[in-house]
């Protein structure tokens, strides 16, 4: 004889937030988690075959998995919003082909990418002068660049690791992201922005902060603080950013 249950709204109907993972990504869940556990914030992921090396190339062959990815989340929860989770990727693709793709599934659920949660962020510090930090090879820098200043913003000053390899990128040392933004930060800069959901900024994203006195944002926390604002919940997050 079956045993008796009843259901409720489980995990998935309290403004959930879905998040598509590149597949050679080691950095984006571990500093999201430090976000969205505190705040109990259901986070649901799916992944997409990234290549070990970016270049243009390799960042435009993801368009035609990302409804693939996206399917992959499930359709019962309630998403509050889905984040993609590549700032050169979705630069490369374009903020409403990447929104048209996760909605192939998720019809009417907002969407969200690094590249458009970092320009969001900047708007809500009132930032327009961007000091900009990269791990990119030069033409994958060039286009992020191209893009900040299509939509309205200048690239005060700039420096890149110039590293093409994903494996790497996850390993530089988070004293080099931090000496790095403050080189940046002596600059004509109203914030520092370090790119990257694979570069590790969110143990020294605050040092930075109070080290340059100008806001410090990463790919991984201007996302975070996107899809949350986009999902209307409030959540702890490093740096001037999350105080707003």
């Amino acid at each position: 004889m079956a045993q008796h249950f009843e259901t409720d709204t489980g995990y998935g109907d309290q403004a959930a937030l879905g998040l598509i993972v590149l597949s050679t990504d080691e950095t984006m869940e571990p500093e999201l988690a430090s976000v969205f556990g505190p705040a109990r914030v259901p986070v649901y992921h799916s992944r997409i075959v990234s290549q070990p090396d970016v270049t243009p190339e390799t960042l435009a062959q993801m368009e035609a998995d990302l409804p693939a990815s996206a399917a992959l989340l499930p359709r019962e929860v309630s998403f509050g919003a889905i984040g993609y989770g590549c700032t050169s990727g979705a630069t490369i693709i374009g903020e409403d082909r990447v929104a048209a793709c996760v909605q192939t599934s998720h019809a009417g659920v907002p969407v969200t990418n690094p590249m458009s949660a970092v320009m969001a962020a900047c708007r809500a510090l009132g930032a327009r002068n961007i000091g900009f930090l990269t791990p990119y090879v030069a033409d994958v820098s060039a286009a992020m660049r191209a893009l900040l200043e299509q939509n309205g913003f200048k690239i005060s000053g700039f420096s890149s690791f110039e590293e093409a390899r994903e494996k790497v990128v996850a390993r530089i040392s988070q004293d080099s992201v931090l000496q790095a933004i403050a080189e940046l930060g002596q600059g004509e800069c109203d914030v520092v922005f370090a790119s990257c959901t694979n570069l590790r900024a969110f143990d020294i994203i605050e040092q930075a902060e109070a080290q340059i006195g100008k806001p410090v944002i990463s790919s991984n926390s201007a996302l975070a603080w996107h899809m949350a604002h986009l999902a209307g919940r409030k959540v702890p997050g490093p740096g001037r950013l999350f105080q707003l």
